[in-house]
């Protein structure tokens, strides 16, 4: 009778470790899984945010004042009857 009750004891011992080893596992997996979650969130903010502003900029793009403002900057284009200045670089 001695030994069925150590065997026992021993057996429900190794169960409850058991059992308590793979909630403390399952618990840290969850927060690491939570943990990365939140940094993806934020990416996707941030992407979303990029993928605005490249609509934006792309609608903005079409417009003949936007394209005006490039010839004008980037191309030195001047309309007619305007008076080209230029600035004397040093």
């Amino acid at each position: 009778m001695r030994k069925k009750f150590k065997f026992k004891n021993i057996l429900i011992c190794c169960i409850l470790i058991y059992i308590g080893y793979t909630l403390v596992s399952q618990q840290v997996t969850i927060r690491n899984k939570k943990v990365q979650l939140e940094k993806l969130n934020i990416e996707l903010k941030e992407a979303t945010k990029e993928n605005q502003s490249l609509l934006d900029k792309t609608k903005m793009s079409k417009t003949y004042r936007y394209v005006e403002k490039l010839a004008r900057e980037r191309l030195d284009y001047i309309k007619q009857g305007e008076n080209a200045v230029m600035q004397k670089k040093d």
